[in-house]
């Protein structure tokens, strides 16, 4: 059994029903508002209150623990893997600006989390090798 002390369980229920749909949807690049949130997580002080505390990442220990978890860490990575494949598109035809912003927290937070060269890739083709410098500021991260 996992110890699931940040209680990512949370994650893998939302996930299972429409997993497969989101990665084929984002495969044919683009991306569902819905799901962004629990396929692509961020830091939790940054969420719309609607998702608050539902799916957050609250540090770089949770993060880290998302990564580490199997059914997760391998779903994040494999829906990175799908972007990549989508690197010649502008992040525009495939995200939202609301959800754009959000994939460029979720990939700075697990790039800060991780060493994890895929993650920083994406960083690099779609923000021009910019982190998100709010998520930084939650992180402290900017100095």
């Amino acid at each position: 059994m996992i110890n699931d002390e940040y209680n990512l369980q949370r994650f893998v229920a939302a996930q299972d029903p429409v997993y497969i749909d989101a990665l084929d949807v984002l495969r044919r690049g683009m991306m569902c508002s819905p799901y962004i949130d629990f396929i692509f997580p961020r830091l939790d002080d940054e969420l719309d209150v609607s998702a608050r505390d539902r799916f957050g990442i609250r540090s770089l220990d949770e993060a880290r623990a998302y990564l580490a978890y199997p059914i997760l860490g391998n779903r994040y990575r494999e829906c990175v893997r799908a972007l990549s494949w989508l690197a010649d598109l502008e992040i525009s035809s495939v995200f939202s600006a609301t959800d754009g912003k959000k994939l460029h927290s979720s990939l700075t937070l697990f790039a800060e989390a991780s060493n994890e060269s895929a993650l920083r890739e994406m960083l690099d083709i779609w923000f021009d090798n910019l982190a998100d410098e709010e998520t930084l500021a939650r992180l402290d991260l900017t100095a």
